[in-house]
């Protein structure tokens, strides 16, 4: 199984089987009884089955499967194989992380009549990392990967808001481990988070519009698209927040919007930061968390007059940044420390860590939030390692190619 010719044989099928014909060439080539895609959905809890060929009592559920406590559970936490062996007549199983930059899209699951040896271990793994990128290219074409994403029907809102957020959740370059997470994600209103790489500068924001339901859904339409179309052509983060707020006020109805505007290079590891209005962000260094408190300009869309400064932010290598909605702090239950959450999951993975904390907000209010809630976790890794010439723009490393293995230096 080339990979030239595991693309080959993917596009000439529909966006819809294309799995499928992906999972019978791996079934032949390895004669296994069984081959699953299995997607996630978009809080990270569940996964269902897309693609198969072939079948196999797995005395799991047909549909939704919930991943805690289960082998699926596993590798997409540690993003490594799993395999489980029951011996004498019992099939082998093996699932493999279908991951791509950090993103955990789904798993990829064989059952085997027999252990596999070493190549065969790592063409399941090749074969699962070419996977991400296929259905990275055809899920654009389909509703079907949008669908196995639904734990529930959504709202009208949440529908909206889902396409605001990027197309990756997560995402991982030399430099930095970024993620992003929200909830309730049926019914999620006025959040959003969003990120982008440059050349030379990562750019990130986390915005929250006043409101529930459609109406701050349709402000917070208005503030992602400004500041996408300002940043999109090329103006710095005072022209991204001014267009923001000339578009709030000029089409917001009198709503308005928080947020925050980060700005990393990638060259040096500058910082640039805007805050509107917006929960100050908490930072965890050494083991210690601490919260940021830059100065604070009005929201995008207040009518008294106002401008916004770029601050800088103390980011080192090591660190881990949190940036959050007001709903991660508005909860029921006293004994719920957000810097011991935050310091309790250093070890994992920003895609881990962001869903573990939104996990914790909804388990302390019962499973019914009041308010969005929403945090985006990013691991500056630093720029040491990465070394580009002046002149020419070239890299003289290779560092900027990330593993495969979708794991981060967790903050120390």
């Amino acid at each position: 199984m080339t990979l030239a010719g595991t693309l080959e044989a993917a596009e000439a099928a529909s966006p819809v089987e294309s799995l499928d014909v992906v999972a019978r060439m791996l079934q032949e080539r390895l004669g296994a009884v069984s081959v699953s895609f299995l997607i996630t959905d978009f809080t990270g809890s569940s996964v269902v089955r897309l693609g198969a060929a072939g079948s196999v009592d797995t005395d799991e559920p047909a549909r939704r499967i919930t991943l805690r406590g289960t082998l699926y559970d596993d590798v997409i936490r540690t993003q490594r194989l799993g395999v489980e062996n029951k011996g004498e007549a019992a099939l082998v199983r093996i699932v493999a992380p279908v991951t791509n930059r950090g993103d955990a899209i789904g798993l990829l699951e064989l059952f085997l009549p027999e252990a596999p040896d070493a190549a065969a271990m790592q063409e399941i793994g090749e074969t699962a990392h070419a996977l991400a990128y296929l259905v990275i290219a055809n899920r654009s074409f389909t509703d079907v990967y949008q669908w196995g994403r639904r734990t529930k029907p959504l709202s009208l809102a949440a529908e909206i808001q889902h396409r605001l957020l990027p197309a990756s959740l997560a995402c991982e370059a030399a430099q930095f481990a970024v993620a992003g997470a929200l909830e309730p994600a049926a019914h999620v209103g006025g959040d959003t988070f969003d990120y982008a790489i440059g050349r030379d500068t990562v750019q990130l924001s986390v915005t929250d519009a006043m409101g529930h339901d459609v109406a701050a859904a349709l402000l917070a339409t208005l503030a992602v698209g400004a500041l996408r179309r300002a940043r999109r052509a090329g103006a710095d983060l005072v022209e991204q927040a001014c267009q923001a707020d000339q578009a709030m006020r000029e089409h917001g109805h009198k709503g308005y919007v928080t947020g925050q505007l980060l700005r990393i290079s990638l060259l040096d590891g500058r910082t640039e930061f805007i805050n509107a209005g917006h929960p100050w962000p908490l930072r965890m260094r050494d083991g210690q968390v601490r919260e940021i408190t830059p100065k604070v300009d009005m929201p995008f869309g207040f009518d008294a007059p106002h401008s916004y400064r770029v601050q800088s932010l103390d980011l080192r290598p090591g660190d881990r940044l949190v940036m959050l909605t007001d709903g991660m702090l508005e909860h029921n239950a006293g004994n719920l420390n957000l810097s011991d959450l935050i310091v309790g999951t250093r070890a994992l993975h920003p895609r881990e860590a962001a869903r573990t904390l939104i996990a914790a907000v909804v388990d302390a209010n019962d499973g019914h939030l009041q308010d969005d809630a929403t945090v985006m976790c990013l691991d500056w890794h630093g720029t040491n390692h990465f070394q580009r010439d002046a002149a020419t723009g070239a890299d003289l490393t290779d560092a900027s190619q990330p593993s495969r293995t979708g794991r981060s230096t967790p903050g120390r």
